[in-house]
């Protein structure tokens, strides 16, 4: 993929596959270093099947052959140097964890996150999102637990909602670049 936001997109969509009522995306900038975990509370996987979904020619769907997302996402990370892994317990759920050298050449841009986070909340407005990237100039973060809180009965899909969190994201991310 040709941004890291893309390669969040499709984890997370993978979360919301798995049943997840809430995934928590963690974007960690330190330094050369972009550590990215997805953790979710859906149904988990097998030891067996955390060991075939790096594998591009392994899925669960029934609609074609291959699985691309997590092993493209482990090459990415594994050019820059860096390395990925994946917990899963069934019933529990599961965390996958990235981590890329971003002065590598092979790098990979992180994207336009933002983007990524709108469309996960604008396609799965019943599940839950917390969303935290933390960079050496502050965090931007949305939790979605909180943003039902104060709409109460508003839906997150709602065309005045989706703008907000655009917005407050932009703002956020403006507030530490």
């Amino acid at each position: 993929m040709k941004e890291i936001s893309l390669n969040i997109l499709d984890i997370a969509e993978n979360s919301v596959k798995a049943k997840a009522s809430l995934t928590e995306i963690y974007v960690d900038e330190l330094g050369d270093k972009l550590t990215l975990t997805i953790k979710d509370d859906g149904c988990g996987m097998d030891e067996q099947t955390v060991k075939s979904v790096i594998d591009p020619f392994y899925t669960t769907r029934k609609t074609r052959k291959v699985g691309l997302g997590i092993p493209l996402l482990k090459l990415a990370c594994e050019q820059t140097g860096g390395k990925m892994s994946i917990t899963s317990q069934i019933g529990v759920g599961t965390t996958v964890t990235a981590v890329f050298f971003k002065n590598h050449i092979d790098f990979t841009p992180l994207g336009d996150v933002t983007s990524s986070i709108v469309t996960l909340i604008q396609g799965h407005p019943e599940t839950d999102f917390l969303f935290r990237h933390t960079t050496e100039n502050g965090c931007v973060e949305l939790d979605t637990r909180e943003v039902r809180t104060v709409l109460e009965d508003v839906p997150l899909d709602t065309y005045e909602v989706i703008c907000w969190i655009r917005d407050n994201l932009g703002e956020q991310y403006e507030a530490i670049n």
